[in-house]
């Protein structure tokens, strides 16, 4: 039979079904679903009855409801119930139902059914096949993950993975599998450690790095002296092996990057790891570690245990990068390392904070820190603008670093020299330097505001001790502080009377008595008369009364003043030695009276006083009518003619000058006695003056001379006066008094038509530019410039002068008195034009003189005729302008100093006669021949290595006969050799003020250790060696000399280090001679080297007079002990003396300057002698540190003791900071000794200062936190210096460590939070954390060795942000794995309260990737499984009955938001997100298809009150009708949420919406009142339907359609 149709065939019956995502309306009863109501066979609708044809179908009546179904309502009883007290208790207990039964319908989570992997033995080529599955990224992992093959391990399975290119999460799933299954049978174990594997897989990983990099080498540098042939092939240099080797360090660093992400790498050991290798690797390598670094440097930047040794590392490196030849090809490491030291000095500075680092690398950090990359950006640009304030953080925290560097190595230290003793060093030094060009009276030595007068106290004792302490030097002293007391006393005078104060006279009065009243300097018998000196010119300028003097003795009932008494006073000898000015008869018979009585008539002073006028009678007889001497005394006679009158005192001296001698010389010169008479008057008065210091009666003397001499050697001997005595004039502030006597005699002897060259020369000199008028002065350089005009006119052409003048030989046999000064004058018209015809005449003139010994055998006429040359010279000398000295030194310097060399005994005789001649008369300075013989001499002798002629001793001793009458003479000789009288003398006197003068002297103090070696030459004669060691120790004793050594200590310094300096380079041992010597030039009576053992001992060298001087002597001392320690010839006696002094000066109490003084004395002397001071220091003070007593009173004074020898030994070690090879070695006992104490009373400082202590008993905070600092100092100033860490040394300093910790936290937090003792306690903590020795295994160091490792939670709560972040950098606090970060384990107790417990352990060979199915089911997701390795009741996983939404309908707003209306959504939302979600308003399906819903709105955009009515959107309520729900939710905010509505109710007519598919056929109107978006109100009772609708009026766009209903 054919078959049927299609077409015919019945079609089926279509069946409504609901959507795939609409829920049922109970899981097990069959309720169907929600709003879902489909047709279905039987339906009382579709009974086609007569009465449902004729009236409808209408639902049956229901006996109890009176009303029809249809039209009734319940509102009336809800609205009744809802005003019932108990309707929200009743909604309540049926809401706590609902969740109780919901709760109870949900299942529990599951247990966990996760199953790692095992692990199986497959043969090679099902294993192979395995791995060729692992690397096919098309084999699910669930495949493969039953069981995994076990094989190779560590480094051999990591090649494996990489040579089968198996994915990096492929490769990183099995190696976790295969950790887990290392250790499975570990964790049940009570100590077992989930990270303990990571440790060891990080050694594996690291060590498979490591011996990747090492096969990058370098070549080895050729050795010299070896001609081998090498031939280099490096794995990168060949293309094949470069890539093999990249290609696998690369897929090292893949694995690597998720291992470190997972946690899979232990974080400590591989950073250690990364430190040790930036110090082994070389400069190839360190291209790879440096940006392997960079990669992870932000794990390790904030921790300073790794921060800092990797920045040690680095700076290695950029060290060899800089001294190696590859620098060019290294640029980008360079670059690189560059950039992470910024970074880490950007980040974390106090990485940078090690002094010994600093020292070695410290021009590498600075040239890294402080110079600025930016520069090549553009100006302005933002990457320029970043880069400079990036910059100039980096340069903050450079700048910071190094202050807090140079703090721990005591760099920078203030001067030491602002107390007394300082002070008084200081004033003495400014006193000292007074010279003849000084202006005293406006010396700065008085402060220029006297308003504290303690302080001119002190200068006022300093001021007059200087004057008169036999430990300085120079006559003019007592004048000097005469004319500075006088100054101030003027200057505060004139004060006072402008401020209407007291006068200063009391004062000062009061002061000078009670100086001379208790000075222990004044009360000493061999200083009565530099006493009677001061205090005599004090009375004469009236600073001092002798009046008041002596009654203030009066009043007080001073006993012993009269020579009656028996006991004596100290005061008898100053009223007696004291003289008088200008006296009354009053005051002259109380001193009588106080001194011998009331009966007294005639005194022991007026018999000294006839006695002394019979010697002076004696030696002038021509003043006083007696027989004219034509010859002129010596000095010697003189002084023991007049014995009675030097050994008086002074009262006697000043009145027979003043009172009886001088009117008698006045009379004498005014009325002209005689030339010679007058001559020889003066001179003998000038000598007795200045042995008697009478220098004010020389200066009236001197000046009534000038006024009335005549002749010009009357002038001369007043000139030379002047001129000897300048210091003195200078003191006496009388330079202006004598200039202006000079310049009148100058304008007297001018309108006479005379000029004096040397009248001139001597007004220039005193003048100095500050005496003359402005018109004097040019009137006094003209007539020079006349004057040398006249001598030396301008020539255009000159005669040359030949090389020989014959007419100057001949002078030798003409007699003639005549002789000299004609050939003078005829030689002078002859070649005046010629400026070297000086030069020739002297050259003659020495040849001439060497022919004199074969002309004459007579010795007196040899003599007579080399007078005659020097008369000739002298002559010659007045014929030119600028003198004959220029010339005669040329002269010695050049041609001479050959000749002078090979002259004979008997021509050196005659030559003496001719220089002394030319000195006495000023034709030659003395510095000439110094210069120019002598010093040439000494230096030839000293220097002379073999047997020479003996016209070398003969040049030698001449020039040592030379020395001694120039500057030794005080006689003179009856030789014929000058000086020959006392005037000469005089002269001789005057000249020899120059070589102790500058810039002469310099000159002359360095020759002095050549004439030690000159004494010490064996080579040379004993008896030359002698009179050399004679004429020094004369020299070394001479007053002159003294007191320009005291003037110019550091010249004498210079010239001993110079020299001594120069004797270690050639060999020579006079060390002990040179010393002795500067002892000696330094005022030292003691005979050879000075004794260290005898100091501190003698005060006086601790004394401002002589600490300077005793300064240079012993650091030459210590510095000559330092080389013979160093060439081992230092003995046991040297060592023992050393070990004496030092151990004397530290258990001295050492002031500030003293400290000064022992650091000034230590400078240079080496390492190993400043090392015996700094060891026997720390010693002691390990001593005091060891009896400090917290608890008692005493604590401040050893801790103030303490703290002067930290400063002493300071300024010892300074000199010796800069290198670091000079630090001294530490003993080891001294060092060990010194933690020990130091960690002891740590320990008492953090007991007393923890906080239950403090609770306890109140202790004071202050001096406890200042014993920290300073010892936190004292362990600063330890850890310079080098030692050997004993046993006992490293756990001590683990002590200190753990308690300098913790007083860090102390004094980072609370109340104790300090500014200066956190940051000092910090920084110390950093140094002995880097100083202390590190234990390494094969050249590998773990950083974290003696850092603290204490929890984070032991940190006090209230440290500041800032200090907690520096704090936390110095524990090993590593960045976390992000999976268990911030992840706590946690319990509930009975009561349901949450307690939290230790942190999650975070376990990554055990937490494997699900390889299952998904957690639920992916309809409806509401089936869990717990299948995963991490167990989810970990975290008190629960169900909740909501469902998870499918995927695919994750995208479809409309059935999201349908979905959302069955759920309640408490625990998939909070509170803010259904809110949110509730509260926007949804589109109806009109406005998203109408063309104006792409039109932008106008409401968005008008204020808010002229929004019309009919543009009010619906209800943001949400709509409970499924059928009209909206399409999605709206995340733009709606148009009127969050403001504030001002529209009125609006009536919309839904009749007039058209109708849409789906939506309800309810039509009637509501009203609602919206006072915002966020709140609905709901009309009561039912809306009645209307039949006509109403359109709302609209303007503009058409109101949205409602379809909500009740």
């Amino acid at each position: 039979m054919p078959q049927a149709s299609s077409d015919s065939a019945t079609p089926p019956v279509f069946q409504l079904h609901p959507p795939e995502w609409l829920p049922k309306t109970h899981n097990s009863a069959d309720l169907g679903y929600p709003n879902f109501h489909p047709p279905c066979p039987g339906q009382e609708e579709d009974v086609l009855s007569e009465s449902n044809l004729k009236n409808g179908f209408v639902l049956p009546q229901v006996v109890l409801v009176l009303v029809k179904a249809e039209t009734w309502s319940s509102q009336p009883s809800i609205t009744e119930n809802l005003h019932s007290m108990s309707t929200i208790h009743k909604l309540e207990d049926l809401m706590n139902e609902v969740f109780a039964r919901r709760a109870n319908q949900i299942p529990p989570v599951p247990s966990s059914t996760f199953r790692m992997p095992s692990r199986v033995t497959l043969n090679d080529a099902k294993r192979q096949a395995w791995f060729d599955d692992l690397a096919n990224p098309k084999v699910p992992l669930s495949k493969l993950g039953r069981n995994v093959p076990h094989g190779a391990k560590g480094a051999d399975l990591i090649d494996l993975l990489h040579s089968k290119n198996v994915a990096i999460p492929r490769a990183v799933w099995f190696l976790r599998v295969f950790g887990a299954n290392e250790t499975a049978g570990l964790r049940n174990k009570p100590s077992y450690n989930p990270n303990q594997y990571s440790a060891e897989w990080t050694n594996v990983v690291t060590a498979h790095l490591r011996k990747q990099l090492l096969d990058i080498a370098l070549p080895s540098a050729p050795r010299p002296g070896v001609n081998i042939k090498q031939t280099f092939r490096g794995v990168l240099s060949d293309p094949d092996t470069r890539l093999k080797w990249i290609s696998r360090f690369s897929y090292c660093l893949e694995l690597l990057r998720l291992f470190y992400s997972e946690g899979l790498v232990d974080k400590r050991t591989f950073f250690s790891w990364l430190v040790n290798q930036m110090w082994s690797c070389n400069l190839a390598q360190a291209g790879f570690v440096s940006r392997l670094a960079d990669e992870y440097f932000e794990g390790m930047i904030e921790c300073r245990p790794l921060a800092r040794p990797f920045v040690e590392a680095s700076l290695c490196k950029l060290s060899e990068i800089n001294t190696s030849t590859a620098k060019r090809f290294l640029a980008d490491t360079e670059y690189m390392i560059k950039f992470l030291l910024q970074r880490v000095c950007l980040v974390l500075p106090d990485a940078f904070v090690s002094p010994r680092m600093w020292i070695i690398y410290n021009d590498i950090i600075c040239e890294v820190l402080t110079r600025d990359s930016n520069n090549n950006l553009p100006e302005g640009s933002i990457e320029q603008l970043t880069g400079a304030s990036i910059f100039n953080i980096i340069y903050r925290n450079f700048l910071d670093v190094r202050r807090r560097i140079e703090a721990m190595l005591f760099r920078n230290l203030p001067s030491l020299t602002t107390s007394h003793l300082g002070s008084a060093v200081h004033d003495v030094e400014l006193l000292n330097s007074i010279s003849a060009d000084t202006d005293v009276f406006n010396l700065p030595f008085f402060p220029s505001s006297s308003e504290n007068l303690s302080g001119i106290s002190e200068k006022l004792d300093a001021l007059l001790t200087w004057s008169v302490t036999p430990l300085q030097y120079g006559d003019h002293r007592a004048f000097a502080a005469v004319t500075l007391i006088q100054k101030w006393r003027t200057k505060a005078g004139d004060r006072a009377n402008r401020r209407d104060a007291s006068p200063p006279d009391g004062f000062l009065q009061d002061q000078l008595f009670e100086w001379l009243d208790s000075s222990d300097v004044a009360g000493e018998a061999e200083n009565i008369a530099a006493v009677a000196l001061l205090y005599g010119k004090l009375v004469k300028h009236e600073l001092f009364s002798y009046a008041s003097y002596i009654q203030r003795l009066i009043a007080r009932g001073e006993p012993g003043l009269s020579f009656t008494e028996d006991m004596a006073s100290r005061h008898r000898n100053y009223l007696r030695w004291i003289p008088l000015y200008n006296t009354t008869p009053s005051l002259t018979s109380q001193r009588k009276v106080v001194l011998y009585g009331v009966r007294a008539r005639e005194t022991p002073e007026d018999l000294n006083e006839r006695e002394i006028r019979k010697e002076i009678r004696a030696v002038l007889p021509e003043l006083f009518g007696g027989t004219v001497e034509s010859a002129l005394p010596s000095p010697a006679s003189l002084l023991r003619s007049c014995r009675l009158l030097l050994n008086s005192p002074r009262y006697e001296q000043v009145r027979t000058f003043g009172t009886w001698l001088m009117p008698v010389l006045q009379r004498a010169i005014e009325f002209d006695v005689s030339h010679s008479g007058i001559l020889k008057s003066y001179g003998v008065a000038v000598e007795l003056m200045t042995q008697t210091d009478c220098f004010d009666a020389m200066l009236d003397l001197t000046i009534y001379m000038l006024e009335h001499c005549s002749t010009e050697e009357l002038l001369l001997a007043v000139i030379d006066t002047f001129r000897r005595h300048a210091v003195i004039w200078a003191s006496m502030d009388v330079k202006r008094m004598i200039i202006n006597a000079l310049d009148s005699v100058h304008h007297s002897w001018k309108m006479r038509g005379i000029q004096s060259k040397p009248l001139l020369a001597l007004l220039v000199e005193f003048d100095g530019g500050r005496y003359l008028s402005d018109v004097s002065r040019e009137e006094v350089r003209t007539d020079l410039a006349t004057f040398t005009l006249a001598l030396q006119p301008v020539a255009h052409h000159s005669d040359s002068v030949p090389d020989v003048l014959p007419e100057i030989l001949v002078l030798v046999g003409n007699p003639s008195p005549d002789a000299p000064s004609l050939l003078a004058n005829g030689l002078w018209i002859k070649y005046r034009m010629t400026l070297d015809w000086a030069w020739k005449v002297w050259d003659n003139t020495i040849a001439s003189l060497r022919q004199i010994p074969t002309v004459s055998l007579d010795i007196r006429e040899r003599r007579s005729c080399a007078l005659r040359y020097g008369i000739f010279l002298y002559h010659v000398n007045r014929h030119l302008a600028n003198g004959l000295d220029d010339q005669v030194l040329g002269w010695f310097l050049e041609r001479g100093k050959d000749e002078v060399a090979v002259l004979s005994q008997d021509v050196w005789d005659i030559v003496k006669v001719v220089l002394l001649y030319l000195v006495v008369r000023g034709a030659l300075r003395t510095t000439t021949i110094l210069e120019g013989l002598v010093w040439p001499a000494w230096l030839l002798g000293a220097s002379v290595s073999d047997d020479q002629g003996p016209a070398l001793w003969v040049y030698l001793g001449a020039a040592n006969d030379l020395c001694r009458r120039l500057l030794l003479t005080e006689d003179c000789s009856s030789d014929m050799i000058p000086p020959t009288n006392l005037l000469e003398v005089h002269c001789i006197r005057t000249r020899r003020q120059d070589v102790y003068r500058e810039p002469y002297f310099p000159s002359m103090i360095a020759n002095i250790p050549i004439l030690v070696s000159l004494e010490n030459n064996t080579r040379v004669s004993e008896q030359l060696r002698q009179d050399a060691q004679e004429i020094r120790q004369l020299l070394c004793e001479d007053k002159l000399f003294r007191q320009g050594v005291f003037r110019n200590l550091d010249a004498v310094r210079i010239a001993f280090e110079q020299s001594m300096q120069i004797a270690e380079g050639n060999g020579e041992n006079v060390f002990k001679p040179t010393i002795a010597a500067l002892s000696m030039i330094l005022g030292e009576t003691m005979k050879g080297a000075l004794e260290l053992s005898h100091w501190p001992d003698s005060t006086s060298l601790l004394s401002p007079w002589k600490i300077s001087a005793t300064a240079i002597q012993l650091q030459f001392v210590l510095r000559q002990m330092g080389r013979d320690s160093a060439l081992g010839t230092r003995g046991a006696i040297d060592s023992a003396a050393l070990d004496k002094l030092t151990t004397m000066i530290f258990h001295h109490t050492l002031s500030c300057e003293e400290a000064s003084f022992v650091a000034q004395m230590t400078k240079g002397v080496g390492s190993e002698i400043a090392g015996k001071f700094i060891n026997n220091g720390l010693k002691h003070v390990a001593e005091i540190i060891q009896n400090i007593d917290f608890a008692s009173g005493s604590m401040h004074s050893s801790l103030g003791r303490a703290g002067e020898l930290l400063r002493v030994l300071t300024y010892v070690a300074e000199p010796l900071r800069d290198n670091p090879s000079e630090l001294p070695m530490l003993d080891t006992t001294i060092q060990t000794e010194f933690f020990e104490a130091l960690s002891t009373k740590f320990a008492i400082l953090v007991n007393l200062l923890q906080p239950s202590d403090v609770e306890t008993e109140f202790v004071d905070g202050q001096p406890l936190m200042n014993a920290c600092i300073l010892l936190a100092r004292f362990l600063q100033f330890d850890l310079a210096f080098r030692g050997v860490w004993t046993e006992a040394a490293k756990n001590a300093s683990e002590s200190l460590s753990s308690n300098l910790f913790i007083l860090v936290q102390i004094y980072a937090s609370g109340n104790n939070c300090e500014l200066i003792a956190y940051p000092l306690l910090l920084d110390t903590l950093f140094y002995l954390r880097d100083e202390m020795p590190v234990e390494s295994k094969l050249g590998i160091f773990d950083p974290f060795q003696h850092y603290p490792d204490v929890p984070l939670s032991s940190l006090p709560y209230d440290i500041p942000p800032e200090y907690r972040k520096k704090i936390l950098s110095i524990l090993p606090n590593l960045p976390g794995v992000a999976s268990v970060k911030n992840l706590s384990n946690a319990h509930r107790d009975a009561n349901g309260n949450i307690h939290i417990d230790a942190p999650v352990v975070n376990r990554p060979w055990e937490w494997t990737e699900n390889l299952g199915d998904l957690a639920g089911d992916s309809s409806q997701g509401r089936d869990v499984k717990n299948s995963g390795s991490l167990n989810l009741l970990h975290f008190g996983a629960r169900l909740t009955g909501e469902g998870r939404i499918p995927e695919a309908y994750q995208k479809d707003a409309m059935i999201q938001e349908n979905l959302l209306t069955f759920e309640d959504a408490f625990s998939s939302e909070s509170i803010f997100q259904r809110d949110w979600r509730e509260t926007r308003m949804k589109p109806s399906a009109e406005d998203m298809i109408s063309p104006e819903s792409f039109r932008p709105k106008p409401d968005e955009y008008l204020p808010m009150g002229t929004i019309n009515q009919s543009r009010r959107k619906a209800s943001p309520a949400m709509s409970i009708s499924g059928a009209s729900r909206s399409s999605g939710v709206s995340i733009r905010q709606s148009p009127g949420h969050g403001r504030r509505s001002s529209s009125t109710v609006s009536d919309i007519d839904v009749d007039a919406i058209s109708a849409m598919p789906g939506a309800s056929s309810s039509q009637g109107k509501r009203k609602a009142v919206v006072e915002s978006d966020d709140e609905v109100v709901f009309v009561e009772g039912p809306v009645p339907v209307q039949t006509k609708g109403k359109k709302a009026k609209s303007t503009k766009i058409q109101a949205k359609k409602s379809t909500k209903r009740r």
